[in-house]
C-alpha cells in the first residue's frame, strides 16, 4: 500500500479508501448491504492489506454502518492509526430538522454518528450535499465549532458545484473558520465532468480529492447489460449513467484483457494515475473487489492505453448532486 498526505494537512492516508456504505443492516434500506459478520471480514482485509483511510456517513443504513463499521475498528485496529471520515446532510428522522446542514442539525448529528462509531472524534467529518436552504455560512460555523470542540480533526465537503465549493472556501477564511481539506466528488471513467471546474479548483488550492463511485456503480467491471442485486435495486445508480457510456465500458474489457489484468484493476489504475487524485472511495461486497482496488495500486497503464480509455468520452448532464 502507498500513502500520501491528504490535501493541506499533515495527515497520511492510504491511497486506497474504504468505503463503508455496502456495510449495515440490509432490514434499514438497503438490502443489498452486507450484515455485521460479512463486513467485518472485509474490514479486517482492508487492514491487512494496509488501508488506513475509511469513509461512512449516518444516513448509510440508517446509522448501522457506522455501527458495524467502528464497532469492528476499535476491536481490530489502532485508533491513532486509523483515519475515520463520517459525513453528515442526509434525513436522519421524519420531521422538521431531521436533516440538513444547519447548526441544530450539525451539533446533533455529530454527537449521533460519534456514539455509533464508539469513538470521541473523526478524522474527516463532510457535508454530504449543499443545503439549499441554511446559509453556508451557518454551516461553515457549526463545523468551525465541532473541530474547535475535539470532535473532528478536519472538515471536507461532498458533490457540489464548483462555485459553492468556492464560495465556501472563500466564506472560511474570511471569517478565520475551519476551511474544507477534501472534496468527496462522482468521478470516473463515464463520468468526467468534474475536469472542467473542481478537479482545477482543488488542485490550485491543494486540496484532496476522494472520488466517489471509482468504478461508476461496477459498471466498468461487467459487460454493459450485466446486472447484479444492487444494480437491480439502487435507484439512484441507475440515473446516473447513459447507454452512450457502453463503449466505454467495452474500451475498459479490452484493455484488461489485453494486459491480463481484471477491468476492476484497469478502471482503478486510470483514477490512481490522476495526479489530481488522492484516494478513490471503494465500496466492496467481495474479498476479490478489494484485491483488485489494491491489486490497482501497482499498475501503470500505459499511455496507449489511457488515450484509448478516454477517447469515446462525451459531455454528460451534471449527475449525482442535483
Amino acid at each position: 500500500m502507498r500513502y500520501t498526505k491528504f490535501g493541506p494537512t499533515g495527515m497520511d492516508v492510504s491511497v486506497i479508501c474504504l468505503g463503508c456504505m455496502s456495510f449495515g443492516d440490509p432490514a434499514r434500506g438497503r438490502p443489498w448491504a452486507l450484515p455485521e459478520p460479512e463486513s467485518r471480514a472485509l474490514i479486517k482485509q482492508a487492514l491487512e492489506a494496509g488501508i488506513n483511510f475509511f469513509d461512512t456517513a449516518n444516513v448509510y443504513s440508517r446509522g448501522s454502518s457506522e455501527e458495524i463499521t467502528g464497532r469492528a475498528l476499535a476491536e481490530m485496529a489502532d485508533r491513532d492509526e486509523i483515519v475515520l471520515a463520517a459525513k453528515v446532510h442526509g434525513q436522519m428522522r421524519e420531521g422538521p430538522n431531521g436533516g440538513g446542514l444547519s447548526r441544530k442539525a450539525i451539533l446533533a448529528e455529530i454527537d449521533n454518528s460519534l456514539r455509533r462509531l464508539g469513538t470521541d472524534y473523526v478524522d474527516l467529518y463532510q457535508i454530504h450535499r449543499w443545503d439549499y436552504e441554511t446559509p453556508i455560512e451557518e454551516t461553515l460555523e457549526a463545523l468551525n465549532d465541532v473541530v474547535r470542540a475535539g470532535k473532528a480533526r478536519y472538515v471536507g465537503a461532498s458533490s457540489m458545484f464548483a462555485w459553492q465549493f468556492a464560495k465556501a472556501l472563500a466564506a472560511s477564511e474570511r471569517h478565520g473558520w475551519a476551511r474544507f481539506v477534501s472534496m468527496q466528488d462522482h468521478y470516473n471513467l463515464l463520468y468526467r465532468e468534474e475536469e472542467r471546474e473542481m478537479l482545477p479548483l482543488c488542485a490550485s488550492e491543494d486540496l484532496a480529492v476522494i472520488p466517489w463511485s471509482p468504478l461508476a456503480r461496477g459498471r466498468l467491471t461487467r459487460p454493459w447489460d450485466a446486472q447484479t442485486a444492487r444494480s437491480e435495486t439502487d435507484e439512484f445508480g441507475t440515473s446516473l449513467y447513459r447507454d452512450e457510456d457502453a463503449e466505454i465500458v467495452a474500451r475498459t474489457l479490452a484493455v484488461a484483457e489485453r494486459l491480463g489484468r481484471p477491468p476492476a484493476q484497469v478502471a482503478m489504475a486510470w483514477l490512481l494515475a490522476n495526479p489530481a487524485v488522492t484516494a478513490p472511495i471503494v465500496g466492496v461486497t467481495k474479498e476479490q473487489h478489494l484485491a483488485d482496488a489494491v491489486a490497482a495500486v501497482d499498475l501503470d497503464l500505459p499511455d496507449e492505453d489511457i488515450a484509448a480509455l478516454e477517447e469515446p468520452y462525451r459531455p454528460h448532464p451534471i449527475s449525482g448532486h442535483l
